[in-house]
């Protein structure tokens, strides 16, 4: 695949994994079906020969699904291409910022705690703002453990967020530890990621949060360009190392906050994604980005399909999916020597 037209085929791959995806589940649905249905709700074709039963199902149940799953998948891919710019290096990953752990810690408190009964009053809901509230705090609680006389170090970063992940795992290993079956099973559930309560409301409420931190990071492919030159070199390109830091942490943590809200905690798409595409095409964040977004979109949307047919008539959850598929292919990056290659 050349570099020029990277950006049309993965944008390809995209739309045919939406539109496989749209067809899987219970209720099977024809590709062509699929496109039809699609094209008369966007005015473009007529509603002759259409199964209202099939068109409902699609456009109210797997619609918005299929959606977040994309946008969930490009916002934790360009965090995680973003965060290995940052750190220069391979291994670095949304959930080292803390945001996960602050989110299972927070979600596992709303659970077990209850939240004065907010999480029984607004179920969901209550969960997803917990979620994002926690990522948020375990972020900002890095971010100032990490400040220093002369301003913020990777290095810093890179140890505040593992003391801080520590933190959240013994926190939630406490309250695990307190639950009760039904509070216990939740968190379990929760954790291991799923797309499967999706509705248009869930999706309206994080989609601008994602679009927002994809967009603000694309805006960083030049900056992240010039340090992998080095802070030192940055710094005499004209870079702003210390903005470019807090900005790259803020919306990584965005995207990645939203994402866990809404899908629970999805491994291994933020890490393996950003090497895929470094093999492919090389290291220049211009391209790197906008290819992890697409990528990682790609991906998801069918590891959501999978997880929707590989145990049917029930569900798995999606951060088994992407597990079981991320770490074997890790493993051959890395036994080919191929990690080394992409830093």
């Amino acid at each position: 695949m050349s570099r020029p037209s990277a950006l049309p085929l993965l944008a390809l791959l995209l739309s045919a994994a939406v539109v496989l995806s749209l067809g899987v589940g219970a209720m099977p649905i024809r590709p062509s079906e699929v496109v039809a249905i699609l094209a008369e709700r966007l005015g473009l074709a007529s509603s002759a020969g259409l199964d209202d039963r099939h068109a409902a199902v699609l456009v109210s149940i797997r619609l918005p699904r299929v959606l977040l799953a994309a946008l969930v998948g490009a916002g934790l891919s360009m965090a995680g291409a973003a965060l290995q710019g940052l750190f220069r290096n391979p291994l670095a990953d949304p959930a080292l910022l803390g945001v996960s752990g602050g989110a299972v810690l927070s979600t596992a408190c709303a659970l077990v705690l209850g939240l004065g009964g907010l999480a029984t009053a607004f179920g969901p809901a209550a969960l997803a703002l917990a979620a994002f509230v926690g990522g948020l705090l375990a972020t900002l609680l890095v971010w100032r453990l990490a400040q220093g006389e002369h301003g913020t170090s990777v290095a810093a970063l890179l140890l505040a967020g593992l003391a801080v992940n520590a933190l959240a795992g013994a926190g939630t290993g406490l309250l695990l530890f307190l639950a009760d079956d039904s509070a216990l099973r939740d968190i379990m559930f929760w954790t291991m990621g799923s797309f499967g309560g999706t509705t248009w409301a869930s999706l309206l409420a994080a989609a601008p949060l994602l679009l927002l931190a994809c967009l603000a990071l694309l805006r960083l492919a030049r900056p992240l360009n010039a340090l992998l030159l080095g802070e030192a070199e940055a710094l005499h390109l004209g870079v702003d190392t210390q903005r470019l830091k807090r900005r790259v942490v803020i919306f990584a943590a965005l995207a990645t906050g939203a994402a866990v809200s809404v899908a629970g905690v999805i491994g291994f798409l933020g890490l393996l994604v950003p090497h895929v595409i470094r093999l492919l095409f090389g290291p220049d964040h211009r391209l790197l980005l906008p290819c992890a977004a697409l990528l990682g979109a790609t991906l998801l949307v069918a590891a959501d399909a999978l997880s929707r047919v590989a145990v049917a008539p029930a569900e798995l959850p999606i951060g088994i999916v992407t597990t079981l598929l991320g770490a074997p292919c890790f493993a051959w990056l890395l036994r080919g020597r191929r990690v080394g290659a992409l830093t």
